[in-house]
């Protein structure tokens, strides 16, 4: 108890001393990541646990919340976590990535604290390093709007968080050895909701209850590492109210595509007759299909689920057009008390337009994914650390790419990190001239995924860019053969991950950095390197720069 006291005595002491808001109430955890055995196909499989759980502990925040979460490594190999969606303002110290942190090593432990500053919504976190993400470790994360700030819809009866994914029965470090010997994962061998596998017919405990006439929200997130899944529940309707931290126009569907890192938060109302419903998931655009369920009770219902499963979309056309339709609701309050709708991004000109096209190459039998012409790697130094230090030079060069790909079928191994100039707005143009789905990430930031289309991106297509409430967030799938724009105001100072969220394509060299720099260097644009942080790489056991100061 006296260890705990001391803890939080110091976390508070180093809150201060980055610039973390005191005044915001702290939540606190200690997670000790395990192996463990887990069988959620039916086959025991080595899992990562937090706390014995798979999935881990779910976080349950208000918008500007501080968390600290102290976490233990117990496991065979170096670890990190990763804060989807959390944009870590000012502090991308705390984003759990290889790019700006030294990973946990094994027996050893790190306090992540960070603040959930102006934001509302459903998000979840996962292992960042290898494939640790394939064996679990991951979990959700909630954060409600502040009392004081209306939400566009009256109080659900309950909230249920939804984690589905599609799930391997191989371990880990077998699937990562098939990617580091020229293989890729293939596919799937089941999809999971909340760490199980339900089969029609089969006998399953109720996973959630509703009660006749209420209304109820399910925060669904697709945490898998290949599938894009299409997410349903048998005869209800699903409203749409909430998409990666923002609040949406408020349209009815009978079922959504979830694609790869995508939170959504609906609303289901309990109007059918009282007996047991299915909730239903499954992959999208691979050869054979996966399905899983899970069992939705009413209170006092009578009745076992029916066997015949709503039919899922066929198509990737089908999911083109139901992100025309997903729009962001211009009039609902924000995580601050004023309309979302009052940041009028369409009238701001772009001042750097960077196309990314991803690509693939088999060369010398080992198999490598990057953008335009370059597959990441992470030096031993994390970037971050590299940069704060003023060692960049001997660790990674800057602007190894273009803005404008050149055409090559090859793909050069290094570290790649874009410069971006502080508060520019940005127009990034994601190409796949790729047979399969693709699903991207940008740590740090939202940003506004004003079109996808079909065919090869060019200038005139601005003309079709929805400029006036495409919905803002922090991941964005480009289907086959196709382009997908957003626009961003890169404010936000620190180095900051953009990532295939395929997992095997990011392991594997589909990701970059963007060094955010402000020339100000000033604790108004940016905190100082935390003091528990550790150094590794080149920078170990240097002493820290001069600090930076308001």
């Amino acid at each position: 108890m006296a260890a705990e006291v001391i803890l939080k005595l110091t976390i508070c002491f180093l809150a201060l001393m980055v610039g973390v808001q005191g005044g915001d109430p702290y939540l606190f955890f200690t997670w000790n990541v395990t192996y463990g055995t887990i069988s959620p196909l039916g086959v025991p499989q080595q899992g990562i646990l937090i706390n014995g759980q798979f999935p881990g502990p779910e976080i349950n925040a208000t918008s500007n919340n501080n968390i600290v979460v102290n976490v233990f490594n117990n496991l065979d190999e170096p670890f990190l976590l990763t804060w989807s969606g959390v944009q870590h303002r000012k502090n991308s110290w705390q984003d759990g990535v290889l790019g700006t942190n030294c990973p946990i090593a094994p027996g050893t432990n790190f306090t992540y604290q960070f603040q959930v500053k102006d934001q509302i919504g459903s998000y979840i976190y996962y292992p960042s390093t290898a494939l640790h993400r394939a064996a679990g470790g991951f979990g959700g994360l909630r954060v409600h709007s502040r009392l004081l700030i209306p939400v566009p819809y009256p109080d659900p009866a309950d909230e249920y968080t939804v984690l589905t994914g599609d799930w391997y029965a191989k371990s880990h470090k077998i699937l990562r050895g098939f990617l580091d010997n020229g293989r890729p994962l293939g596919r799937p061998d089941g999809v999971l909701i909340n760490g199980k596998a339900g089969k029609v017919g089969a006998k399953q405990e109720p996973l959630f209850t509703m009660e006749p006439g209420k209304t109820y929200k399910y925060r669904v997130c697709n945490v898998g590492l290949k599938a894009s899944l299409n997410f349903r529940i048998q005869g209800h309707k699903l409203k749409l109210v909430e998409m990666e931290g923002s609040h949406t126009v408020q349209n009815l569907y009978e079922s959504l595509d979830v694609h790869i890192g995508q939170c959504f938060s609906i609303l289901v109302a309990a109007d059918q007759d009282p007996k047991d419903y299915y909730m239903v998931a499954s992959t999208r655009f691979l050869k054979e299909v996966q399905t899983t369920t899970a069992i939705i009770r009413y209170k006092n219902g009578k009745g076992e689920a029916s066997t015949e499963l709503p039919p899922a979309p066929i198509g990737w056309a089908w999911s083109l057009n139901q992100f025309r339709t997903f729009g962001w609701n211009l009039t609902a309050s924000a995580a601050r008390p004023n309309p979302q709708g009052s940041y009028r991004y369409g009238a701001i000109n772009i001042t750097r337009t960077i196309r990314l096209v991803n690509s693939v190459s088999r060369a010398n039998g080992k198999l490598r994914y990057g953008f335009n012409g370059v597959s990441h790697t992470d030096p031993n130094t994390p970037l971050k650390l590299a940069e704060y230090f003023n060692l960049a030079d001997k660790v990674f060069k800057y602007n190894v790419i273009k803005d404008e790909p050149e055409k090559t079928t090859t793909l050069t191994i290094q570290p790649n990190v874009l410069n971006m100039t502080f508060r520019n707005f940005i127009e990034i143009i994601f190409e796949n001239h790729e047979k399969s789905l693709q699903s991207f990430h940008i740590d740090g930031y939202s940003f506004f995924a004003v079109a996808i289309e079909p065919g090869t991106w060019s200038p005139e297509k601005r003309e079709n860019y929805n400029l006036l409430d495409a919905v803002s967030r922090h991941t964005v799938q480009v289907f086959p053969k196709s382009w997908a724009a957003i626009l961003l105001t890169f404010d936000n100072a620190g180095m900051w991950n953009i990532r295939s969220e395929i997992w095997e394509r990011t392991y594997l060299g589909e990701q970059l950095y963007v060094s955010v720099l402000s020339p100000e260097k000033s604790l108004r644009d940016e905190y100082n390197i935390p003091e528990n942080t550790p150094l590794c790489g080149i920078v170990a056991g240097l002493p820290k720069p001069s600090p930076y100061t308001i």
